[in-house]
């Protein structure tokens, strides 16, 4: 299964690897600063887009190596407005035992576009995601309750907030802000609710180029965008339980239709994991390759 999604990511971007432009009309834009699609947050905008395949490996406090294929696919409804949905396969290999594999529970998500200024490069957004309970395979661990998960998402760029040419301006920062809610949280023994925290870090060497200075950077450095990625998680219930999640260094290249990124997982405690483990994500742009047929809104311009 694992290789059979591999296999077919690799071939979609074998289609769209010659492109290196970014188009100023493409999704993902406030002014000049564009905002790439971050890999263990969700980005603020709307938009047409397929993630196929985000591959994960990663090992937990009790020392069992779990790897992951997911796909995420993105659509539309208004050009505020957009829903998508997600599937994720995975493995777990225990220390002692057999390993165990099948589906998690399908997360069903939708996005509502506050706002974009492009003068002070931010965007604000609402939504969030279900992960729908008793569609996955109990056996990898997927829950029979369903987990609600209201989240706002911003973005800022510092194009405004620094000299024109200082090399601060490059920076960006996207976040979400979220509450997980279990529907079995109130019976007696059930899951808590969780704040989830997510921040992204970024500094675009493509913005460094357009919008500073001619650093002399080429294919395929001149797309390439450094991301520090935090990805936190905190039970609100039990005040004693640990603050757990992955600080994520790694980079991501992103051309008109398509963007590839990869981040190493570093546990933030002994609580979150026992190695470091690593994410990589192919990741394309709906709205850019077709944009007169699939990639548009379903209603509206």
């Amino acid at each position: 299964m694992n290789v059979r999604i591999v296999g077919v990511g690799l071939a979609a971007s074998a289609v769209c690897l010659s492109s290196y432009s970014i188009s100023a009309n493409a999704h993902g834009f406030a002014g000049a600063r564009f905002f790439p699609a971050t890999l263990m947050t969700d980005d603020p905008f709307v938009a047409d887009e397929w993630s196929f395949p985000t591959i994960t490996w990663s090992k937990d406090a009790d020392g069992v190596a779990g790897t992951t294929a997911s796909m995420d696919i993105a659509k539309r409804i208004t050009s505020n407005i957009a829903v998508e949905v997600a599937a994720t396969w995975m493995e777990l290999r225990p220390p002692s035992g057999p390993a165990m594999e099948g589906f998690d529970n399908l997360s069903l998500g939708a996005k509502y576009l506050l706002s974009v200024d492009p003068a002070h490069e931010t965007i604000f957004a609402i939504g969030g995601d279900v992960d729908i309970g008793g569609t996955g395979a109990r056996r990898v661990g997927a829950d029979s309750f369903s987990t609600i998960t209201p989240t706002f998402y911003f973005g800022k760029g510092f194009g405004d907030i620094a000299p024109a040419s200082s090399l601060l301006r490059p920076i960006a920062v996207t976040g979400t802000i979220g509450v997980g809610l279990p529907t079995a949280a109130r019976a007696p023994g059930g899951p808590n609710d969780t704040l989830q925290f997510g921040l992204a870090l970024e500094y675009s060497l493509t913005y460094l180029q357009t919008q500073v200075v001619d650093a002399g950077l080429r294919p395929p450095f001149d797309r390439m965008i450094p991301v520090v990625e935090f990805s936190l998680q905190k039970p609100l219930d039990e005040v004693s339980q640990k603050i757990t999640g992955n600080i994520s260094p790694g980079v991501l290249w992103a051309g008109q239709y398509m963007q590839f990124g990869a981040e190493a997982l570093l546990p933030v405690n002994r609580a979150s994991g026992r190695t470091v483990g690593f994410i990589a994500q192919l990741h394309l742009f709906i709205d850019d390759i077709f944009p007169q047929t699939v990639g548009r809104p379903l209603f509206g311009a």
